[in-house]
């Protein structure tokens, strides 16, 4: 328990204000590790003397002053000499180091992993937590519903846009996941207040806009996270966790929200989403510990040198960022994400399948009290509920079985050294793909009508939430697996494109099922979700000649 409070918040917190006497670290304490860092520099120091050159030494020791950053290096591995102004001593992972991530017990990393999956889902509920007051935004602004909906659509976009610049900052060193997460966290929780109390409907826009934009580095870099915990087996696992989460968060805020504004009003949905994203921040700043093995190096190295009073020991990051160029760093923070998304063809295509996807998620918060108010005369809280046929279909029917796929039939296909073609994660998705357009023509031609029961929509929108959670966890997984350097920039042009199309489909969605009626307007989406049913079959064939062509995604396997 003390090792996990050590490297929270809190505990940075207590670590400062005792003058680091209390929650000390193993290489602060005692005049033995000491002795072997101050021997592993003096040693490392006569080997480059004799030979004429500055060189990194990576050989581990059980007391492990010296070894390569990565926890998946080649212990053995000599890194090619380099110069240097000083004799250098690379600080990695000792033997079976307890504050490696990826050796964590189970135990913690499923709560450390429950921590990024409750801020996520703590953040993304605060889209579509606010459709069911559009109305009285409407009637107290004195705006249209369509006006109204910005809302909604500003704090979808965002969020969409805020990863870009976020989760890069997350992949510096000196910076790392926590700090991101909490103080981003932090700010989404106060500028929720300056919405509730906003006194005029351009101030709601723009403060709506900011909460999405500041919270949102959960929405991208939680995936990241989890293969910072996680060995890449599991890891697809609780990425499918990660990914329920963000889909449960926004199909619950009808709901949540609906019994909110029929009872207090609008105002009532945005105090549920402050209670919420409270909770979460108290939680993290409590419990959260840094997840990303280059920045708990780079801090092991800071420590190392207060203590043994040597500038010679240094974390793998700090060396490679010495050898960057500001302008190579600015280049990898903001324009990586966009030449990624953008740029790259498999990932653009990915991007704007899953992102319509995600629009017609969006469309369906104006559809569902289209057809559930206006043609059965459910209220508004009746009408929330009517997304449980989402979350069912998510919960019950997507993930048991998506699971059940990678356990009894991927996990046979890996290969020797424990390596998986990234391809192989787009099976799934080929099935998915089939109950898109299923499900949008059996939502539209059943929920047109008040003769049929108002179950039977709601079962074909359990449909659609199986084939777009098998879609987005495959398409995750493989940008993922193929794009490993670069997998925070990714998703973030993943978050980006995804969330532009969540953002600008619903201010069409209310007129569109008025003027062509509910079962042609669905029709139209089916139709189009019909052009690329034949993409993951492609993908699956032909992917790796494609993927051997890019010069960002990996070729080794």
């Amino acid at each position: 328990m003390v090792e996990l409070i050590r490297d929270t918040a809190l505990g940075k917190l207590i670590r400062i204000t005792s003058c680091h006497r209390l929650l000390l670290y193993p290489e602060e304490c005692g005049d033995y590790l000491r002795g072997e860092f101050a021997e592993a520099a003096f040693e490392n120091a006569n080997s480059s003397a004799e030979l004429g050159i500055n060189e990194y030494a990576t050989e581990k020791s059980t007391s492990e002053a010296i070894a390569s950053g990565s926890p998946c290096s080649n212990p053995n591995q000599k890194l090619a000499p380099k110069t240097c102004p000083d004799t250098i001593v690379v600080v990695g992972w000792r033997k079976n180091d307890s504050e490696n991530p990826q050796n964590w017990s189970v135990g913690k990393k499923l709560f450390v992993s429950t921590l990024i999956w409750v801020l996520t889902f703590s953040v993304y509920i605060g889209s579509a937590i606010y459709s069911p007051g559009i109305p009285g935004v409407a009637e107290e602004f004195g705006v249209s519903n369509v006006a109204s909906t910005l809302g909604l659509t500003l704090f979808v976009l965002g969020y969409g846009i805020g990863p870009m610049i976020w989760s890069p900052l997350s992949e510096i060193p000196t910076i790392g996941r926590s700090p991101v997460y909490l103080l981003t966290l932090l700010a989404f929780v106060l500028l929720n207040f300056a919405v509730v109390y906003a006194k005029n409907f351009a101030a709601v826009l723009v403060f709506r806009f900011l909460t999405g934009f500041i919270g949102s580095p959960a929405l991208a870099t939680g995936g990241a996270s989890m293969g910072d915990i996680w060995s890449p087996r599991v890891a697809d696992y609780m990425i499918v966790v990660w990914g329920a989460f963000a889909i449960a968060a926004p199909v619950l805020g009808p709901m949540v929200g609906g019994f909110a504004y029929s009872a207090k009003g609008w105002t009532w949905t945005i105090w549920q989403l402050i209670w919420v994203s409270t909770f979460a921040f108290v939680l993290l700043f409590v419990l959260m510990p840094e997840t990303y093995g280059p920045t708990i190096l780079y801090h092991r190295a800071r420590r190392i040198r207060k203590t043994s009073g040597s500038s010679s020991f240094c974390s793998e990051a700090e060396l490679e960022f010495r050898e960057t160029s500001s302008r190579d760093i600015i280049f990898e923070a903001l324009i990586r994400p966009f030449q990624l998304c953008f740029l790259e063809p498999i990932v653009l295509v990915m991007n704007i399948y899953i992102a319509f996807v995600y629009g017609i998620l969006y469309i369906w918060f104006e559809a569902f009290p289209i057809i559930f108010e206006e043609v059965h005369g459910f209220n508004p809280g009746q009408s929330g509920m009517s997304f449980l046929g989402t979350i069912t279909g998510t919960i019950c029917f997507a993930i048991p079985g998506y699971f059940s796929w990678k356990y009894f039939y991927q996990s046979k296909r890996f290969n020797q050294d424990g390596t998986l073609p990234p391809e192989e994660q787009l099976p799934p998705a080929c099935f998915g793909s089939i109950c898109l357009p299923v499900s949008l023509f059996w939502f539209g031609w059943t929920g047109n009508f008040e003769s049929v029961h108002w179950i039977v929509p709601i079962i074909a929108s359990g449909l659609f939430s199986v084939g777009g959670c098998l879609i987005f966890n495959c398409i995750f997984c493989y940008q993922t697996h193929a794009y490993p350097k670069y997998a925070a920039s990714v998703l973030a042009g993943n978050d980006l494109l995804r969330s532009s199309f969540g953002a600008g489909f619903p201010l069409f969605a209310t007129a569109m099922f008025h003027e062509l009626g509910v079962g042609w307007a669905c029709t139209l989406l089916g139709c189009v979700t019909c052009l690329f049913v034949p993409y993951p079959f492609i993908l699956y064939w032909r992917g790796k000649q494609l993927r051997l062509r890019s010069k960002y995604a990996r070729h080794d396997i």
